[in-house]
């Protein structure tokens, strides 16, 4: 089981593990929530350090953001990119699919990505101290669940990598499971104000799933990856601003 969550964490950080197979990380998808929490208390205490340095906001917000890229190896923002070249592309939901496979970031998937990262800079710079804290922790669980969620409720739009995910996360007892490991640690940390970022979350991911279904006939890796920055995106903004 250890071999299977360090497989996890590998997947969705920098951190090197033995090879998996994507169907085991598949399997053990569930599992996302807690390389959350892992996740959020590493960025989180970071910037909870750095409110005490006499920093700018802006510029406490830009180190944060640069130790989550570095942990995370930003491949889920390529995804981003991604997502919002295939949503922008005008034509049938094959042209879409294929602007999203498309090597070269086009310009919606730039100026999404500088949004996206100005977005979180500002969100971040909104809080300091332990609410900084805070809004990490609970944002990086919710983005790992988004995902899980996801897979849960969508299908496939086309054979490839997030097939595995899509497919074996149709066992409602994983998503129970999931959905424990995510709210006990926001309850824990956050208490109501956790629980409505958390609805918000649900509300977004499930809007997400009815846009790429109807965008692009599924979802995809790629919109997987987006629902992750969109999800921690958001609930950073909502936490801060509440």
């Amino acid at each position: 089981m250890l071999k299977e969550i360090g497989s996890v964490f590998s997947f969705l950080t920098i951190i090197p593990t033995s090879k998996a197979q994507l169907e085991t990380i598949a399997k053990y998808m569930y599992l996302f929530p807690i390389v959350g929490v892992a996740i959020g208390l590493v960025v989180g205490s970071f910037g909870f350090g750095l409110s005490f340095l006499g920093l700018e906001p802006l510029v406490i917000g830009l180190l944060v953001m640069a130790a989550f890229a570095l942990i995370t190896g930003i491949h889920h923002i390529d995804g981003l990119a991604d997502f919002a070249d295939g949503l922008m592309t005008k034509g049938t939901k094959e042209k879409k699919l294929q602007a999203m496979k498309d090597l070269s970031t086009g310009s919606s998937g730039i100026v999404t990505v500088v949004l996206y990262i100005v977005g979180m800079i500002i969100a971040l710079s909104l809080a300091d101290g332990y609410l900084l804290f805070q809004a990490i922790l609970v944002s990086e669980i919710i983005a790992k669940f988004s995902m899980v969620l996801m897979a849960s409720a969508g299908h496939s739009a086309t054979l490839g990598s997030n097939s595995p995910f899509v497919e074996l996360m149709k066992d409602r007892k994983k998503l129970i499971v999931s959905l424990v490991l995510t709210i006990v640690p926001i309850i824990v940390v956050a208490g109501s104000i956790g629980m409505i970022v958390f609805a918000a979350s649900v509300i977004l991911t499930l809007f997400l799933v009815g846009i790429s279904t109807r965008s692009f006939g599924g979802i995809t890796g790629d919109v997987l990856g987006a629902t992750n920055e969109l999800t921690r995106l958001s609930s950073l903004l909502i936490f801060v601003t509440i």
